[in-house]
């Protein structure tokens, strides 16, 4: 199972910076953003991080637009945005919540998704997402 740490680790061996980051709109709390050069980096607004559980998907998420170059402006129509949040959000959940991994804990008897977000330690609301994908 992957840890915040090992979200860390492989910011690091990626070049990823995360920063701690004030961004004033309220209904963004983290964001990714990377230069013509292809170099990323990673702003989070530790104000509105909820919990450990929180951060570990955020930081996902966030590594997801990096590692899959899913980027868009606010110029961006709002299908091309949706696909691109799409394609972070899938590799978010291959991350943190194999396949195998999802297996093997439905096998030990976790069905109900609150029960998978304790077991994987992420919020319920992104097992459901995990569904969707």
């Amino acid at each position: 199972m992957k840890t915040i740490t090992n979200l860390y680790d492989l910011a690091e061996k990626e070049n990823i910076p995360i920063i701690s980051f004030h961004i004033s709109n309220d209904d963004v709390e983290a964001l990714s953003q990377c230069d013509d050069d292809g170099d990323c980096i990673i702003a989070i607004d530790d104000t509105k991080i909820k919990n450990e559980a929180d951060l570990k998907v955020k930081m996902a998420h966030e590594l997801g637009h990096c590692e899959t170059g899913a980027f868009y402006n606010r110029y961006s129509p709002y299908d091309e945005i949706g696909r691109h949040e799409y394609r972070a959000d899938k590799w978010a959940v291959y991350e943190l919540i194999p396949f195998d991994e999802l297996v093997v804990a439905l096998n030990k008897g976790y069905n109900e998704s609150w029960q998978l977000a304790e077991y994987f330690e992420v919020p319920e609301s992104f097992i459901e997402r995990a569904f969707d994908i």
